[in-house]
């Protein structure tokens, strides 16, 4: 969740300082609407990229997540083949 949160600060901050910015220039109210419109697209470009990133990075951590858990289960079936064979062999010889 710290990913998430940073990605959300970051883009939280993006906007308020490019709003201040635009909104204290001394300039026209036509020019100021253009900047902002032109603002509100960069920063839903931004926004796009790093939801973006954020997804792959998710798709990442799954894909890792469900590796690990095939080779754990690999791991315990290994394991609990092996130890199947000596109870056999310990009943063989207790006989």
């Amino acid at each position: 969740m710290s990913s998430s949160k940073t990605l959300l600060g970051f883009v939280a901050g993006a906007a308020v300082g490019a709003l201040a910015g635009i909104l204290l220039a001394p300039e026209k109210g036509s020019e100021t609407r253009k900047k902002i419109t032109s603002k509100t697209g960069d920063l839903a470009d931004s926004v796009k990229n790093s939801f973006g990133d954020f997804i792959d990075q998710v798709k990442n951590a799954y894909s890792k997540a469900g590796e690990t858990a095939e080779d754990l289960e690999q791991h315990t079936r290994a394991k609990m083949n092996n130890l199947k064979g000596e109870v056999a062999a310990g009943v063989d010889n207790s006989f």
